[in-house]
């Protein structure tokens, strides 16, 4: 199980590394509303804290045995941390310079609709919660209350940013909210867009 941890840390930390530099690369042209922003994340981290606190989440649970994780559901959890980590960097790639951190509104935003985001209308979302459940897979279920952290804050930062693309695309955007599905990361050929 050594094995499987350190591919989960190689993984993830290639990821962020890779996410830092494309963010110091091209992140201007963005604003975030600081206020919103900053509430959200401090909740967050009040709530990892309080977890901590009251003894919900116990450093040492994690390496609990009868939580561990067998080998098959090692390998299982390792596809879907390799296919969630790539499938974000797929759609972080797609959106190019148009991308920015959750919450972000661009000057001159432009709507995309090719690529990942034909079939989801969150890939980059989609995908590392993808990947934060195949890190609970493949080490420990206990890490599912770790992932449900971060996935809160996606799926609110997705409604916030739906309210703001219905704004700024007020013909285009609807449309594309009934035919894609949203943060859930599932793949629906039958209601993809035609080309």
């Amino acid at each position: 199980m050594r094995v499987v941890g350190l591919v989960v840390v190689v993984g993830w930390t290639a990821f962020w590394r890779y996410w830092a530099r494309c963010r110091l690369l091209d992140e201007a042209g963005g604003r975030v509303r600081w206020s919103r922003a900053v509430r959200v994340r401090m909740v967050l981290v009040v709530v990892v804290i309080a977890l901590v606190r009251l003894g919900v989440v116990q450093p040492g649970a994690f390496r609990h045995e009868s939580l561990r994780t067998g080998p098959w559901e090692a390998v299982a959890g390792l596809v879907l941390l390799a296919h969630g980590l790539g499938f974000a960097v797929w759609a972080r790639v797609h959106i190019g310079r148009n991308w920015g951190t959750p919450m972000t509104q661009k000057t001159e935003p432009e709507l995309v609709t090719s690529g990942p985001y034909r079939l989801v209308r969150n890939p980059i979302y989609s995908g590392i919660i993808v990947a934060g459940v195949g890190t609970a897979v493949a080490l420990n279920w206990l890490w599912l209350i770790i992932v449900a952290l971060p996935a809160s804050y996606f799926i609110y930062s997705a409604i916030v940013e739906e309210r703001y693309l219905a704004e700024q695309f007020p013909e285009a955007y609807p449309g594309l909210q009934a035919l894609d599905p949203d943060v859930p990361p599932v793949y629906l050929p039958s209601r993809r867009r035609p080309d």
